[in-house]
C-alpha cells in the first residue's frame, strides 16, 4: 500500500510540493484508523525511548537507584542540552558513581542556543552530557550497573540489548523486521508503523504488572516534565504543554512522531516518508486535535500547521495545509 499525502506546502495559489507518510491510531487490539500503510517498516528512532527504558523499570533497576520522575523523563528524552539537561544527567551519573566518560552516546553541539552561545564564547567543547540522548544513555546505564555487566551497553549483543529487543517485539506484538544504528550508538529496531502505534497503545492502558507500572511511570514522568522531554521552543515540549499535561508526545529522527493518550487508552505513530520534521509536527498537531486532546485555536496549532509562512522581509508567501483525506483538511486548510 502507497504512502498517503498527509501534508500540502503551498506557495500563493499553488501547490509547491507534498510530504506523504503513514499514521495510525490504535487501541491495543485493533487499528482504529490509518492513513498509508500500517504495516509499512520503519525504524521508530528517538520516538521509542520509553520502551528502550522498559528493562531498568521493571528489573527494579530504577528503584534501586532511587531514580525520580525527573530522570524518567530524561530517560525518554531527546533534549536540547541545556544547562538543566547536562546538570541533571551529570547528578544521575554521579548518584551511580559514574561520570561523563560512561556514557556511549558521543557528543554534539547542543541544541540549546544559550548553551551553544556559552560553549563557544568560552572555547569550550561540548560534551557527551550535551547529546540529546545522554538521558537514555544514563538509564543504560543504571540497568547495567544493576545487573552487574560489561560496560559496553551498546553493542547488539550486550544482555541489555537483548532484553530491549524482547520488550520491543513483545509490546508491538512484532518481532522487530531488522535493526540499525541510531544516531547515539544504540541499536534501534525496525518494525511496522501499526507495530509502534500498538506500542504506544500499551503504555496508554497499561497492565497491572511490573511492566505495566514502569510504562506508566515514564509516561507520567514525561506528562509532568515536559521540558526535560525536549526544551524551549521544542514541538514536544510545546505540545504536551499545550495539552495540559493529558498526552505524552515524542519525536523521532526522520520525522517519526508518536502520541500515548491515556484517557482514550490510545495509541498514535506517524512516519514522513522524506524525513521533513516541518510534516511530521504538522500531521501531529492534526491528529491531537482530530482526536479532540488540543485545541484547534490554539497558538500552537498555529505555529506547526495554520500560521502563514513568511520570507526574510515578513511577506506572507504560502504555507502548509492537509491534504484531502487527512483529518481536519475541512477545517484547516
Amino acid at each position: 500500500m502507497p504512502a498517503a499525502e498527509l501534508i500540502e506546502l503551498w506557495r500563493g495559489n499553488l501547490q509547491e510540493g507534498v510530504h506523504r507518510g503513514h499514521a495510525v491510531i490504535h487501541d491495543g487490539r485493533d487499528i482504529m484508523a490509518a492513513w498509508g500503510d500500517p504495516d509499512a517498516i520503519i525504524f521508530p528512532r528517538s520516538s521509542c525511548k520509553m520502551v528502550q527504558a522498559l528493562p531498568m523499570m521493571e528489573s527494579g533497576a530504577a528503584d534501586a537507584a532511587g531514580l525520580g520522575p525527573e530522570q524518567l523523563a530524561l530517560a525518554c528524552a531527546s533534549h536540547n542540552g541545556s544547562v538543566q539537561h547536562v546538570e541533571k544527567v551529570g547528578a544521575w551519573l554521579s548518584g551511580l558513581g559514574l561520570g561523563e566518560h560512561d556514557l556511549r552516546c558521543g557528543c554534539h553541539k547542543p541544541w540549546d542556543k544559550a548553551e551553544a552561545t556559552r560553549l563557544t564564547c568560552s572555547h569550550h567543547a561540548p560534551n557527551q552530557l550535551h547529546n540529546n540522548c545522554s538521558g537514555k544513555h544514563a538509564g543504560f546505564l543504571t540497568w547495567t550497573q544493576h545487573a552487574g555487566v560489561g560496560p559496553e551497553y551498546v553493542e547488539i549483543d550486550h544482555p541489555l540489548q537483548q532484553a530491549i529487543r524482547q520488550a520491543t517485539a513483545e509490546v508491538a506484538g512484532e518481532e522487530p523486521a531488522g535493526v540499525g544504528i541510531d544516531g547515539c550508538s544504540a541499536p534501534n529496531f525496525a518494525g511496522s508503523i501499526s507495530g509502534l502505534a500498538r506500542s504506544m497503545a500499551a503504555f496508554a492502558n497499561p497492565a497491572n504488572d511490573a511492566r505495566g507500572r514502569g510504562m506508566g511511570r515514564l509516561v507520567d514522568a514525561m506528562r509532568a516534565h515536559p521540558e526535560l522531554v525536549a526544551g524551549e521552543g521544542r514541538a514536544c515540549t510545546e505540545l504536551m504543554r499545550a495539552m495540559g499535561g493529558r498526552v505524552a508526545v515524542k519525536t523521532g529522527a526522520e520525522a517519526v512522531y508518536i502520541a500515548i493518550i491515556p484517557e482514550k487508552k490510545l495509541g498514535v505513530a506517524l512516519k514522513i516518508e522524506d524525513g521533513g520534521t516541518r510534516a511530521s509536527e504538522a500531521a501531529i498537531a492534526a491528529l491531537l486535535v482530530h482526536l479532540g486532546m488540543l485545541d484547534e485555536a490554539h497558538p500552537i496549532v498555529g505555529k506547526l500547521l495554520r500560521d502563514p509562512m513568511k520570507n526574510w522581509r515578513g511577506i506572507e508567501v504560502g504555507g502548509l495545509r492537509l491534504a484531502p483525506g487527512f483529518p481536519g483538511h475541512s477545517r484547516v486548510a
